[in-house]
């Protein structure tokens, strides 16, 4: 991927403003798939998609963006509907595999598990992306996002089951395997790009192999 640009980002400051210093506020086209995010976010947590649950995550979505307005949400006009349903498969594995790792290091181990706080810097510049990953990995067992650094997107985590370099390096690899699909799904040309040429050819067939 090209070198990424580590200084704040004081555009997107502006971009928040109009000419008179007044905030924007994003219609309801622009915030939809923040709105569809948020609903996704609230019923996950609860486990439940039944649709008295969805329709209260659309009334809870509705005041969060009300009540604390952002900027517009600026998306990549790119989504691959097949690399979106990859994602999502993937994902519902990983929960499953997960959960029962977590349950394994609770029975056998118990307090001998030793955690760990990793910093993980992102290839993308996308607020979106860096976003939609945070959320991924908070709702996989074992890790969970703690800050953000949005200047230089770099992730703080918590991590499960760290003791060794070799596991920080893993679980930063595993990390940036969660921004490669995310770019393969909704990231822009140019980190579409990008992600195929750093990878190689063979990108799909090594990744969906894992």
């Amino acid at each position: 991927m090209p070198t990424k640009n580590v200084k704040p980002r004081d555009q997107r400051i502006d971009d928040a403003l109009d000419t008179s210093g007044v905030r924007h506020r994003a219609t309801l086209k622009q915030e939809w798939p923040l709105l569809a995010l948020l609903i996704f976010v609230w019923c996950a947590l609860w486990q439940d998609f039944s649709p008295a649950n969805l329709i209260f995550g659309v009334i809870i979505s509705l005041v969060i963006v009300t009540l604390f307005p952002l900027p517009p949400v600026v998306l990549s006009g790119r989504m691959n509907v097949w690399y979106c349903l990859q994602l999502f498969i993937w994902f519902v594995g990983q929960v499953f595999v997960a959960s029962v790792q977590v349950a394994r290091l609770a029975i056998f181990r118990g307090k001998k598990t030793r955690s760990g706080v990793i910093a993980v810097p992102l290839r993308t510049d996308s607020d979106l992306i860096v976003t939609t990953v945070g959320h991924v990995l908070t709702l996989i067992p074992g890790s969970f996002v703690i800050d953000v650094d949005r200047s230089s997107s770099t992730l703080y985590l918590h991590y499960i089951n760290i003791e060794s370099q070799q596991d920080m390096d893993r679980a930063r690899e595993a990390v940036r395997d969660i921004e490669r699909r995310m770019i393969m799904a909704i990231g822009s040309r140019d980190e579409f790009d990008a992600i195929k040429h750093e990878c190689g050819p063979n990108l799909l067939r090594m990744k969906g192999n894992k």
